[in-house]
């Protein structure tokens, strides 16, 4: 048996277009409350072939044998008895078969694990028939995921329903009620269901409208005992009293490690099993480790099990385990999960074993030891301690809302003004990866004040992450407020020192803001020197910070490469988004944008995984500017909407203002360049609206070269001279060519010529085809206006190649239609610009030159008639074609000579 996780919205568009051509068999399963039913009423709806006969749940499942069978059959308008054996499975195949001669059928069975025996026989042998007929038939058939399936199915091809991913469940949220929840509400609601559909919707029902708009405490625990009860306990019907009790102990071994399985011996040994003993249905024996094939129904036994049989079964497994090493960590775990009210003994024994520096226990156990330690302590201080360290741990594990609500409990309890900063300071880090930025900054500096002179070392680095999120926020005033010095001396045993690096860090970020980049060099310099030469991923981090303010890319990228190695070895989940962000900025400040988006591709990723919505954010906007260099308007504008989405709603300046210089490059590069004014002007010359005070100096070129070509160019000399003092900072190794180019394209008609070619010499300097060959193609547009061909053509040959090396694939249609004005085929026409199309597009354009409508070209290829629209679009902008004919003769061309498509 075959098996896959697929996002169900791609699943039913996927398999249906299959069904519409070819036909198809599919068993869809998964989990209880997953949407198995969901899913196949929406593929019945959306069938566009012949015939849906439709079996809904329950048909069937009582009657004499080849009952489901016969329900089926007359479904499809077979009346009579049902034939038995073998000739059932013929006689089912034998009216798919007619069906299939004017259009293809679709069967949609829904729980046929609940199909008498005889029935799921015959079914199982149609089915395979089926498959090895070519008869164009579709049969979808949905199976419980929480046991085996059964013998007659078993080697049918299966498809599993994965979870909702969690922007779905947002939107499930926010449809179920009209979209009054409250944000954290909504989060938490998702974080709580898992992905489970049939969970949220029943966690949102449970829920007063107080609180869901946030006005009143959520239940604790959201998802308890009688709500998964609800949504799983029928799966758990008929399960023999003496098997329980091994059900309870997987469920209860799992809860510590956080793992999806345990060690089978462990649980069979703590449930009193013997080892041949069969397991029940809900469980799968895998490589020595046991586990339920459903995650919820594991939550939900446990959820629903009698305290007293839960604590039972974790003391059965701490008497199982050694008292040593991780496993002695999960056997205090185990025995503080079997007592009630407070245990100051145990708690400090498994916080001490939890905060054990040389111990390999992961992130996530140690937050559920130390959180369950502090629940076991009496006293205020320590209590508040133990939540502010497992609140640590979640940060490291990536689980930030976790980390929020471990440091809620820690301000419980009265604690000294050191425990009460340490928290502050952990609440800081947080919100400044996934929260308004103006309320992490003020926690950090409500941290920086209550650990002063406590924990001189602890408060500057509560100053620089307040600094950092005035930074993010684009408040440069308050920013200067966090770094002013507070004339405590450097703190260590050399100048080297931890101290001594925030306050150099400190000191070059001042200058930095206050223009004097010849002051922050030196102190800028020697925070990126002693991050190189430690392994410690936030001295890393604050390294690569440091390298992109002095403009040095290639120690930021160093830097940035060397801090997503240590924090993957060290297991810190929350710091990779980081690391990949500056990784990501690196390598776009270089010019390298397929790296960039490679580096931001997997930082959203691990963003969204550890619930950082404001990294996120940032890795949408490297993503916006990368896609907007190749020319891929509706992913630009994605990416765009989801970074704005979150600036606006946490303060993320930075962000906000990488975005929309992102969607106005592509406007620039489309041919629009009125369009791309209009966005940018707001942003870069002076005014209420500029944008962030770090960003917006280097959106100034598009916004001339926009202005200038749409025949405004009054509107750019003030930037450009703002421009100049950026320019004469060191800061940006391309804005001297830059700006050379700026000046030329406001330069009268004599003098543009020689400060493009000094422009194309400073470039010869620095990194970076895609400037250059902007550079080169504005070039070649002035001399071929002036009449000068020959000159004219070298450039914007210069130009067309350094486009298609980068990828900037409406930027090299733009060089290659002015050397076509200028009566020169672009280097490589006909079959070298048909080179350039993706596999996909290539298939688009052949079957289009065959003759073939949008709506052919998606039911031979298996897509959707929108993705033909969308691939052909780009066609026609990278062919340079402007209809259908002259894509037809291009192709045609193209064969003539030979060439393979």
């Amino acid at each position: 048996m075959t098996g896959q996780t697929t996002p169900r919205r791609h699943a039913v568009h996927r398999l249906l277009d299959g069904l519409r051509t070819d036909g198809g068999v599919h068993v869809v399963t998964g989990e209880p409350g997953c949407g198995r039913t969901a899913f196949l009423e929406y593929a019945a709806r959306s069938f566009r072939g012949g015939p849906v006969w439709h079996v809904r749940a329950g048909s069937g499942r009582c009657a004499p044998p080849l009952s489901g069978l016969r329900t089926l059959l007359r479904a499809a308008g077979r009346s009579g008895p049902a034939p038995g054996g073998a000739m059932a499975g013929d006689a089912l195949l034998d009216v798919l078969g007619a069906a299939a001669g004017a259009a293809p059928p679709l069967v949609c069975v829904d729980d046929a694990h609940l199909w008498d025996a005889a029935s799921r026989a015959a079914l199982g042998q149609a089915a395979l028939r089926v498959r090895a007929s070519g008869i164009r038939a579709g049969l979808l058939l949905t199976v419980a995921g929480h046991r085996p399936v059964d013998p007659e199915l078993a080697e049918l091809p299966l498809l599993r329903l994965g979870p909702l991913a969690p922007g779905e469940a947002a939107r499930l949220v926010d449809d179920t009620t009209d979209g009054a929840v409250d944000p954290d509400v909504r989060e938490e609601l998702v974080t709580a269901a898992e992905g489970n559909p049939a969970l949220l919707l029943a966690l949102v029902g449970r829920l007063s409208p107080a609180q869901l708009g946030g006005r009143r405490a959520l239940p604790r625990p959201l998802a308890d005992g009688e709500v998964l009860a609800g949504v799983a306990g029928g799966s758990l019907t008929g399960v023999p009293p003496d098997r329980a009790g091994l059900l309870l102990t997987a469920a209860a071994a799992a809860r510590a490690t956080g793992e999806p399985d345990a060690a089978a011996d462990l649980v069979r040994r703590a449930a009193g099993a013997g080892g041949d003993e069969p397991l029940p249905e809900a469980l799968v024996l895998s490589e020595g480790r046991i586990g339920y094939r459903s995650a919820l129904l594991g939550r939900a036994v446990y959820a629903g099990a009698p305290p007293e049989l839960r604590r039972a079964a974790h003391r059965a497994l701490a008497g199982c385990l050694p008292d040593t090493g991780v496993d002695g960590v999960y056997a205090l775990l185990h025995r503080s999960w079997a007592v009630t009210g407070p245990a100051p003994a145990l708690a400090a024994a498994l916080a001490a074993a939890a905060a054990d520096p040389d111990s390999a226990l992961p992130p996530g156990p140690r937050r559920r030891a130390l959180a369950r330690a502090a629940e076991l302590t009496a006293d205020g201080a320590e209590r508040a301690h133990r939540y502010t360290a497992a609140a640590e741990q979640a940060v490291l594990a990536g689980h930030s809302p976790e980390a929020l609500r471990l440091l809620d409990a820690a301000r419980s309890r009265p604690a000294p003004a050191p425990s009460r900063g340490s928290a502050e300071l952990l609440r800081g880090a947080v919100l400044l990866a996934d929260g308004p930025v103006d309320d992490a900054r003020e926690s950090f500096l409500l941290a920086a004040g209550l650990l002063a002179g406590a924990d001189d070392e602890a408060a500057g680095t509560a100053a620089l992450g307040a600094a950092d999120a005035a930074w993010a926020a684009g408040d440069p005033a308050s920013c200067l407020r966090a770094l002013a010095p507070t004339g405590a001396p450097p703190s260590g045993p050399t100048a080297g020192g931890p101290r001594s690096v925030l306050r150099d860090h400190q000191e070059g970020m001042r200058a930095v803001l206050l223009g004097r980049f010849d002051r922050a060099a030196g102190p800028l310099r020697r925070v990126v020197e002693r991050g190189l030469a430690c392994d410690e991923p936030q001295r890393l981090l604050r390294s690569a910070s440091a390298a992109l303010m002095l403009g040095d890319t290639t120690a930021a990228r160093r830097a940035g490469a060397r801090a997503l190695a240590a924090a993957r070895t060290a297991g810190s989940a929350a710091l990779e988004p980081r690391a990949l962000e500056y990784l990501a900025y690196a390598e776009l400040r270089s010019g390298r944008h397929q790296l960039a988006r490679t580096h931001a591709e997997e930082g959203l990723r691990t963003a969204r995984r550890t619930g950082q919505r404001n990294t996120a954010a940032h890795h949408h906007a490297v993503l916006a500017l990368a896609a907007s260099i190749e020319g891929e308007k509706e992913v630009v504008a994605d990416h765009v909407a989801a970074a704005l989405r979150t600036a606006r709603r946490h303060g993320l300046s930075q962000a906000a203002t990488l975005a929309q210089w992102a969607a106005a490059r592509a406007d620039l590069g489309a041919g629009r360049p009125r369009e791309a004014a209009e966005r940018l002007g707001p942003l870069v010359r002076p005014g209420a609206r500029r944008g962030h005070f770090a960003v917006w100096m280097l959106a100034v070129p598009c916004f001339v070269e926009a202005a200038v070509l749409a025949g405004r160019p009054d509107l750019a000399p003030e930037a450009v001279e703002d421009f100049a003092l950026w320019a004469a900072c060191g800061a940006d190794p391309q804005a001297p060519a830059q700006l050379l180019r700026c000046r030329a394209l406001l330069a009268g008609a004599d003098a543009a010529g020689p400060l493009y070619l000094r422009a194309l010499d400073r470039h010869e300097e620095t990194a970076g085809d895609f400037e250059r060959a902007r550079t080169e193609l504005l070039c070649g547009k002035w001399l071929r206006r002036r009449r000068r061909p020959g000159e004219a053509r070298t450039h914007l040959g210069e130009a067309l190649r350094g486009f298609e090396g980068c990828g900037a694939r409406l930027w090299a249609q733009q060089a290659a239609a002015e050397l076509r004005a200028g009566g020169a085929a672009p280097a490589g026409a006909g079959a070298g610009e048909l080179s350039r199309l993706t596999p996909q597009q290539l298939r688009i354009a052949r079957c289009v030159a065959q003759g073939a409508t949008n709506r052919e070209v998606a039911l031979s290829l298996s897509v959707s008639t929108r993705t033909v629209d969308y691939h052909l679009r780009n066609v026609f902008a990278l062919l340079g074609v402007r209809s259908r004919v002259e894509l037809v003769r291009l192709v045609g061309q193209t064969e003539k000579t030979g060439a393979q498509l």
